[in-house]
């Protein structure tokens, strides 16, 4: 009894610790991140085919999961120095120590791996290949290039998160449509008032590490004031499908609706200034987007 007695607890330790490495390797993925990539992704699916197979749609999901957590693990291994100096981002596996910086830089390869394989068999290669130009983009050019030098880092580096919703078209029909590049256009625009939302928000923390942050270099007046204008370009974007005759009634009612939410998020932070303002845009915007995708899977459906 005594030998068992001293088996259990080992035992609950040896889970406790697989649960908590698991756990560690799920958040080098960036889940909470992919779950809007994945809602663009699949509302695009039902946009471009109202009625895309099981299987596909399955299988663009799980592949689009690997490209784009592939591409936050090597963004955890590239950007573990800066990690380690805010506050928002120390108690991550590698600034904390939990991970080691070359097993995640591999986590991350290897993921990028299994999602062209996956896309490659199960889905088709236009899809394989623009995941791949999704994780290269985030990686490569936003995480690398852009993001140590220029305050218009989340505006061009922005290209790769829109990159799902051309993902999802390629993977409903096997290749692109114009109008899939009106949903990448939503996207686009979308990111920069809903990032720099965020900016506001840990200035600070983004001065200590000398990455150049619009809200650092320009100040938050200037800031607030392109958040407002990307928010009135982002109006003007979501009605582009509906000129081009994409959508119908329900996409429309709802663009209205959430448009005019965003707008007065945008103008209140614009003359308020205070973070208070900029931390309910940032959490609007996550909605926003999840909500006009959804609306645009519905007005297809129906």
């Amino acid at each position: 009894m005594e030998a068992g007695a001293r088996a259990r607890p080992a035992a609950a330790s040896w889970w406790y610790g697989a649960r908590e490495l698991a756990s560690d390797y799920v958040a080098l993925t960036k889940p909470r991140v992919i779950s809007l990539l994945l809602v663009t992704t699949a509302a695009t699916m039902f946009v471009a085919d109202p009625s895309p197979p099981l299987g596909v749609l399955i299988a663009t999901l799980v592949g689009g999961y690997l490209a784009a957590g592939g591409a936050g693990a090597i963004n955890h291994y590239i950007e573990r120095d800066i990690d380690a100096r805010m506050s928002r981002t120390s108690r991550r596996p590698l600034p904390s120590g939990r991970l080691e910086p070359r097993t995640a830089l591999w986590f991350g390869i290897v993921l990028g791996v299994l999602s062209f394989v996956l896309f490659a068999i199960a889905v088709n290669m236009t899809a394989a290949w623009l995941a791949m130009a999704g994780l290269a983009g985030y990686v490569l050019v936003y995480t690398v290039w852009l993001k140590p030098r220029t305050t218009q880092n989340i505006v061009i580096g922005g290209a790769a998160g829109a990159v799902p919703p051309l993902v999802g078209w390629a993977a409903a029909t096997g290749g692109l449509d114009p109008s899939a590049f009106y949903l990448f256009a939503i996207v686009f625009y979308w990111t920069p008032p809903h990032f720099w939302a965020l900016a506001l928000l840990i200035k600070d923390e983004y001065a200590r590490t000398g990455i150049p942050m619009l809200p650092v270099v320009d100040g938050e007046p200037e800031t607030r004031r392109q958040i407002l204008l990307y928010g009135w370009l982002l109006l003007a974007i979501t009605a582009l499908p509906l000129a081009g005759g994409l959508f119908g009634a329900i996409y429309a009612a709802s663009a209205v609706v959430l448009d005019a939410a965003f707008l007065y998020l945008c103008f209140r932070l614009y003359r308020r200034a205070d973070r208070r303002s900029a931390a309910i845009l940032f959490h609007y915007s996550l909605a926003y987007l999840a909500l006009l995708f959804c609306a645009m899977a519905i007005d297809r459906i129906i």
